[in-house]
């Protein structure tokens, strides 16, 4: 009986070591990991409650969230040490917050603090479109309304800076309505009638010479504006009209408007020969011999009309870029 009792007293201390040695390991094995914890506040130091905590691996696994407390506070357990964590930190209407590396040892305990939320900054995104047809329609109807001392036309000039090019109906569109202005009709009469005081062309004297020098005189301006206005820009690609300087020395000015008759710029914005106003003037010479008298027709007739009308352009530039600028209305209001 005696060894009886002997035997399980030693079965018995047998089984209460291995229980506490298993229950040793089982205490190293958990003991071992870490803890991180914090507070979430915002910049007043308010606590955030309803945040989301997330902790991830820079490298490795999916992450673990978990939500602050009422008190703003949050808490990972069983964090593995030796492994580089981050955490990163949303809420509703403040900016995310993200945590440098963290790194931990073995039962270390990381109070992460510093955590605070800035209100998220509005973005507002404004969408420019830029539609160079709906530019140069609203550039031509200002420019249809520019009148010197408001009687005047003045439509072939433009005064911005940075002009959108015109399609080809606004240029024809611009050539057939200088060509049929009242002001410009009356330009007609005046002119023939100088030409009748002068005996120029040679149809005599009279109401029927009169009468042939105002169609003559018609037809000139009407061929020039509709070529070189219209016609040529079209089909060259090119801006029949004159672009104000305004700005910048005298001499500047004085060149830019002498120059102008011979360089145009084109739809593409780049400056280039003047092919459109040149060809205008040359071929409304030419086309003058169909109706002008006998004695006035040939070679000497069509360079001699060239070279008036080309001075005639370089007399209007300068005249728009020192005088007739200052006193063109645009909308109700002078320039």
């Amino acid at each position: 009986m005696k060894r009886l009792y002997i035997d399980l007293g030693a079965a018995l201390a047998v089984a209460l070591v291995l229980s506490a040695l298993a229950s040793g390991q089982n205490n190293q094995a958990t003991s071992g990991t870490a803890t991180i914890m914090g507070t979430v506040t915002d910049v007043n130091g308010d606590a955030i409650p309803g945040a989301t905590v997330a902790l991830k691996e820079v490298v490795g696994n999916d992450p673990r969230a978990i939500v602050t407390t009422e008190t703003g506070m949050f808490e990972f357990h069983d964090v593995t040490p030796g492994v580089t964590y981050q955490l990163s930190i949303s809420a509703k209407d403040f900016a995310d917050w993200v945590s440098p590396p963290i790194t931990l040892n073995p039962d270390q305990f990381k109070i992460v603090t510093g955590i605070q939320l800035r209100i998220a900054t509005e973005h507002t995104t404004v969408d420019v479109h830029y539609d160079p047809a709906e530019v140069a329609t609203e550039q031509f109807k200002a420019e249809e309304k520019q009148r010197v001392f408001g009687i005047v036309p003045n439509f072939y000039v433009s005064y911005e800076s940075n002009p959108a090019p015109l399609t080809t109906g606004m240029k024809f569109k611009l050539a057939l309505k200088v060509s049929t202005d009242p002001v410009t009709t009356a330009g007609v009469f005046f002119v023939a009638s100088a030409k009748q005081a002068g005996n120029t062309p040679d149809y005599g004297q009279g109401w029927g010479a009169y009468g042939k020098r105002v169609g003559a005189v018609a037809a000139d301006g009407f061929s020039d504006i509709m070529i070189g206005g219209a016609i040529l820009p079209s089909l060259l690609h090119q801006d029949p009209r004159y672009f104000y300087q305004g700005t910048g020395t005298t001499g500047s000015r004085i060149r830019h408007a002498m120059f102008s008759p011979f360089v145009a710029r084109g739809d593409n914005g780049k400056w280039q020969p003047n092919y459109s106003s040149l060809g205008g003037d040359l071929a409304a010479s030419a086309l003058a011999n169909l109706y002008y008298p006998r004695s006035n027709r040939g070679a000497g007739l069509v360079f001699g009309n060239f070279a008036i009308g080309t001075a005639e352009r370089i007399g209007a530039s300068l005249a728009q870029e020192f005088l007739f600028g200052k006193f063109t209305r645009r909308g109700g209001h002078m320039k």
